[in-house]
């Protein structure tokens, strides 16, 4: 996850057929998200649309050589 994507944790997500989804748009604000969300729900009403969080990912872990510093 990018630092871009960490800063913008809220997502819209719409959701294509074959269990596909494809993120529309990120956000640093909840309240930004669902306002977003409402305009392209009307813009788009057909299309299937949420709100997501999506937290940092745990998958880098932060460990400690010898010598005291920090292996990314």
């Amino acid at each position: 996850m990018s630092y871009i994507e960490r800063l913008h944790p809220w997502c819209i997500v719409r959701f294509l057929p074959n269990l596909r989804h494809i993120i529309v748009a990120r956000f640093r604000r909840r309240n930004d998200a669902i306002a977003h969300l409402d305009v392209l729900q009307r813009l788009i009403p057909n299309a299937t649309l949420t709100v997501v969080f999506e937290p940092p990912s745990a998958s880098r872990s932060l460990s400690l050589d010898g010598n005291g510093k920090a292996d990314l």
